[in-house]
């Protein structure tokens, strides 16, 4: 068989077996789902290679089918098949994103140099993100570290944005590394060689902010005793990083909005316009269309800096990159303090449980200070400082348990949350009934023991 599996979505059985008997005669493993709900299950629980689906299903469309592929990897090929009389739709569904289509009745030959072609174009883009993060660490771009899906996504949009110059904007929690992501973009795009200047807009006093951004001229006040330039000539050739550009006074965003729209500005106490090249990339904290709404922030300057939005994902929705960050944190600082030290299973289990509202910068600080505080050769939970949690109040009637759900998010992000978390607790549930026995738990779960073995190691659950 040849690496990832294929997902064959078509509601006909007599159609689905023969196409499947045809990609396996050709040594490909192939997946089979009937409808909607099934081809998005199945996609959750092995990550295809491409995605075979009818565009008429009778438990939602193929349209939904090809909305949640690109969601959850928008380099997952996908090939639309139609009846003869339906070709408006898949042209409709190529637009949507969808590789290709084939029409009924499929040939199963045509069939097959789809499923080639499609791999191939797969192969092409993980090779050429492999190549291009290569590159960009090698340029001295920060690693980002993690697996989750959520990331590897924002991975994919920093790449395609890489490619253009477009300005981006990075919304995020705090703490989530949104300065990192810049970093990367920059080092994967064409201004590569340029510099990359950052300025904290929320962190410099207004009085003194216009004058870091643009510069000023010889006695343009008391104290200006020479010309100094501003950030934006700083990163002439290369890219200026506005954080938490929310907090921009709405002063400076109309000179803002004039630097990105003519790419020319004047320095504080100067008459002469100065033209500089700079790809903005900037990023926030706060809901800019709030701010909008509510007059402190202005509207042409949000939609000339959202061009290329991209969510940066808070850790709580990273699933098992918690503990990945967590040991990568715990190397770095064991070297720094000449230690060895490992993360012990009680220590691990608080780190997941935990919500980190301060995201991966709480997460490395916790890790740094556990390495301080602790003297034996594993981290307890104890060094974490982290289990002071607020006990719940007490009621006189039982507690709603979905209060204490986390829905946040978009529905998407709650739904896989709590799917995520409902399936790491029936894992550690049946393992526990069975007393560690793997092969009774994955009978008692019906799946694979290599799917239960694959899914312990990505819920890093304590064997």
């Amino acid at each position: 068989m040849r690496g990832a599996p294929v997902l064959l979505v078509e509601d006909k059985d007599s159609l689905r077996t023969m196409l499947r008997l045809a990609l396996e005669a050709q040594g490909h493993s192939v997946i089979e789902a009937c409808d909607e709900p099934a081809a998005v299950e199945a996609m959750r629980q092995t990550r295809p290679s491409v995605v075979l689906t009818d565009l008429k299903l009778p438990n939602g469309d193929g349209f939904g089918v090809l909305r949640f592929a690109k969601e959850l990897d928008p380099a997952l090929q996908v090939v639309v098949m139609t009846a003869y009389g339906s070709i408006h739709d898949a042209v409709e569904a190529m637009k949507a994103g969808a590789m290709d289509f084939l029409a009924k009745p499929v040939d199963p030959d045509h069939l097959l140099l789809m499923v080639e072609r499609a791999q191939a174009q797969r192969r092409l883009f993980s090779e050429n993100t492999l190549l291009k993060e290569e590159l960009a660490e090698r340029r001295g771009a920060p690693r980002i570290i993690g697996e989750d899906a959520t990331l590897r996504s924002v991975l994919q949009q920093l790449h395609r944005a890489g490619d253009t110059d477009a300005t981006v904007l990075l919304e995020g929690e705090s703490g989530t590394g949104k300065e990192v992501f810049a970093r990367t973009l920059h080092a994967l795009g064409v201004r590569r060689d340029g510099p990359f200047v950052a300025i904290n807009c929320a962190a410099i006093p207004e009085n003194l902010l216009e004058t870091e951004l643009f510069g000023h001229e010889k006695g343009a006040f008391t104290g200006a005793t020479a010309r100094k330039p501003g950030r934006f000539e700083m990163a002439h050739r290369g890219t200026l990083f506005l954080d938490e550009i929310g907090e921009l006074p709405l002063t400076l965003q109309a000179k803002i909005l004039r630097a990105l729209d003519q790419k020319c500005f004047e320095r504080v106490g100067g008459t002469q316009s100065l033209h500089v090249d700079v790809r903005v990339v900037a990023a926030t904290n706060r809901n800019l269309k709030s701010r909008v709404a509510e007059r402190q922030f202005r509207d042409d300057l949000y939609f000339r800096l959202s061009v290329f939005p991209i969510h940066i994902p808070p850790l709580r929705e990273r699933g098992a990159d918690v503990v990945i960050l967590a040991q990568s944190f715990l190397d770095r600082f064991c070297r720094e303090e000449n230690k060895s030290l490992m993360l012990s299973q009680a220590a691990i289990a608080e780190l997941r449980a935990y919500s980190w509202p301060g995201n991966v910068r709480e997460l490395q600080n916790c890790i740094e200070r556990a390495v301080i505080l602790a003297e034996g050769d594993s981290i307890q939970p104890r060094h974490l400082n982290i289990t002071t949690r607020p006990a719940a109040p007490v009621v006189a009637v039982a507690a709603d348990p979905w209060d204490q759900i986390d829905l946040s998010g978009t529905l998407n992000d709650a739904v896989r949350r709590v799917a995520v978390e409902v399936e790491r607790r029936k894992i550690v549930k049946a393992i526990r009934e069975s007393g560690g026995n793997k092969l009774q738990a994955a009978d008692s779960l019906q799946v694979g023991v290599k799917v239960l073995a694959t899914k312990i190691r990505q819920h890093a659950i304590s064997e």
